[in-house]
């Protein structure tokens, strides 16, 4: 299903690079496989599309058709893995229009995903005069940007419904055994799905913290599970025709060759959370002991206007990685009798023949500008496809974690604003 070409890192790359570490990349798969590395407690991922709680799954089928039946607006309440996962999958496989043109269902509206006082506001006033649900997802309860969240629209409910008939619209995805959340949507009633102990928050989009906001945007979270599981299958094998030994150790090497950046880039601007969720996974789970590929994304074409001069001529740090989909549907170029813009020699060409060019010529001149490139091709745009692109990045991830020697499954960092602001606070 995924195609990686690494034809564009001729002269980047030592001959041997992916021999060199064939040991490193072994040894990283087995710790994987039998979940005892570095963070090993935190790999309940790598087998997730085969062995996740089946009559939780149905619960979140059930559940999603719930919503659907009585709301016009789910507000899903989370930060970092507990939202940009579902945001990234919603907007890839509709639109990040998603709330104008998907009229057979509700709407979508991430919050507690920041502090802006504005953006919380207009979040309220989108939402007050509708029939609403809210998915609160958080591990203990008490992050603060989306406990503050979850109060406000908590309270919101149970002005508008009271309190019993706020309860049947509002569902918890946190601990399954310990939290404040827990122990409110034990005391409240509130219907509950479990954050996995054994999976950290962004490996967790294949997990009711994605999965129930992708259900009720009426995607088939079925096919989702299905591709992941058939990238589990297909990577899990051994060697150097494995794509993702291969993307892990070409990372490898060119950061050890002075490459400190990883720009993400892609023709289709519903992929721009998908690479917000990509940055999350890789800048948490690499950057860590002074080490690791500086994670960063770009929107192509529109980002060669204002960012291409920099990646062109700048200094020269990165390496890029573009994910081409094929596309789903074709729009023929008109004529124009005119020729005002000089450009009927296009005129009846494919828009996607167009595209194509665009992005062979951009690589080559990016690759002639010092900047080495990975292409990722996937066939059209699709919950299988999806499934599969998740998991493989995920999986790339865990063995490039492992090449560095850090620990790809904790964030200590983290810790350090969260004391400092829970300080300043009081």
């Amino acid at each position: 299903m995924l195609t990686l070409d690494l034809s564009k890192l001729n002269g980047f790359l030592p001959q041997d690079y992916l021999s060199s570490r064939e040991g490193a990349l072994r040894e990283a798969a087995r710790m994987l496989a039998e979940h005892n590395g570095p963070g090993g407690d935190f790999t309940g991922w790598v087998t997730l599309p085969r062995d996740y709680d089946k009559e939780e799954f149905a619960r979140i089928q059930a559940a999603a058709k719930r919503i659907q039946q009585q709301s016009q607006v789910l507000v899903v309440i989370g930060i970092g893995g507990s939202y940009l996962g579902a945001r990234a999958v919603v907007e890839l496989l509709h639109s990040p229009n998603f709330n104008l043109t998907h009229k057979d269902g509700p709407e979508i509206y991430f919050a507690g995903n920041g502090l802006s006082s504005d953006a919380m506001l207009e979040v309220i006033d989108l939402v007050k005069d509708k029939d609403f649900s809210v998915n609160v997802i958080s591990k203990s309860g008490t992050t603060t940007e989306p406990a503050v969240a979850f109060r406000i629209f908590k309270a919101l409910l149970e002005e508008k419904y009271g309190r019993e008939g706020a309860r049947k619209r509002i569902y918890a995805t946190t601990d399954a055994h310990k939290g404040a959340l827990k122990g409110l949507a034990d005391a409240e009633g509130y219907e509950e799905f479990v954050v996995p102990d054994n999976v950290g928050g962004r490996y967790s989009v294949l997990t009711a913290v994605g999965l129930l906001p992708i259900a009720v945007a009426g995607i088939d979270i079925e096919a989702l599970m299905d591709g992941a599981a058939q990238a589990m299958e297909e990577l899990a094998r051994p060697g150097a025709d494995n794509p993702a030994w291969q993307y892990a150790a070409a990372r490898h090497a060119l950061y050890e060759g002075g490459k400190k950046v990883e720009l993400l880039a892609c023709y289709e601007p519903c992929f721009r959370f998908f690479a917000e969720w990509w940055k999350q996974l890789y800048g948490e789970s690499e950057g860590k002991e002074g080490k690791g590929l500086f994670p960063a994304s770009v929107e192509y074409t529109a980002d060669l206007h204002s960012m291409g001069q920099y990646i062109q001529e700048g200094e020269r740090l990165m390496l890029e990685t573009v994910v081409q989909f094929a596309p789903k549907g074709e729009f023929l170029i008109p004529n124009d009798p005119e020729n005002v813009d000089g450009l009927n020699f296009l005129s009846g060409k494919p828009l996607s023949f167009v595209a194509e060019q665009a992005m062979r010529a951009v690589i080559l001149a990016h690759v002639d500008g010092g900047v080495p490139n990975v292409r990722i091709q996937m066939p059209a745009l699709s919950e299988t496809v999806t499934g599969y692109l998740i998991y493989f990045f995920e999986y790339v991830c865990g063995l490039s974690g492992y090449l560095l020697k850090v620990n790809p499954f904790n964030q200590p960092g983290v810790e350090a604003y969260k004391n400092n602001m829970y300080a300043l606070l009081g």
